[in-house]
């Protein structure tokens, strides 16, 4: 096999290596993913499965880089939040959740192998939670591949001088401040669907009052 076959591309950042813990060294001779069985693998797992993770958008676009579709997917921190409709959960990081909901996970945070434990806890517990009012399973991930689909709403201001505020709350009484955040949002680098849909949702809503 050739050689570039087996040198990563592009090196793995220090920022990268202290989240994750796997280095350069790790992976010097690993093979490169658009030649492994890896990938190989992977698309078939998507064609007949669904994709589960933690802020799923991220994945699906890392994966869509590597000439990978994902046909049907759970985001557990869209169900989280939709599930979250007394605004009980102050934060949905999975590390958070893995706390503040107490689940049983065996591994260490940020080790890849522990969060997948991590997620897989969480994913059993939102199931076990949307199933309660579903007929079956089969309804149950149909449900939560429903609200994964779509963007979700945050109601409460979790930053800035607003930070607790409901956001239909806030929205009467400072508009020009969510006008303002939109426009950040919607100029900015990172993919914040969320929270356009979000401000979008509230500006429309409160125009209309």
């Amino acid at each position: 096999m050739r050689t570039e076959y087996f040198k990563p591309p592009v090196p793995i950042s220090v920022k990268a290596m202290s989240i994750t813990h796997i280095t350069n060294k790790m992976v010097e001779n690993a093979e490169v993913f658009s030649q492994s069985e890896m990938k190989r693998e992977l698309e078939g797992l998507l064609k007949e499965g669904v994709l589960v993770a933690h802020t799923a958008a991220f994945d699906i676009a890392m994966l869509k880089n590597e000439g990978l579709e994902v046909p049907r997917h759970i985001c557990t921190l869209r169900v989280a939040r939709y599930l979250d409709s007394e605004n009980k959960i102050p934060e949905y990081n999975l590390q958070f959740l893995r706390y503040f909901l107490d689940l049983e996970v065996a591994g260490n945070a940020h080790d890849a192998e522990g969060d997948v434990n991590v997620l897989k806890a969480l994913f059993g517990r939102l199931f076990n939670k949307v199933r309660e009012s579903c007929g079956s399973d089969e309804e149950a991930i149909g449900k939560m591949i429903e609200i994964s689909s779509t963007p979700s709403i945050f109601r409460v201001m979790p930053f800035g001088k607003h930070k607790g505020r409901l956001l239909e709350d806030v929205v009467k009484t400072d508009r020009s401040y969510l006008e303002w955040l939109l426009g950040q949002k919607q100029d900015g680098e990172e993919d914040e669907e969320d929270w356009i849909y979000t401000l979008k949702h509230y500006l429309n809503q409160g125009a209309s009052t």
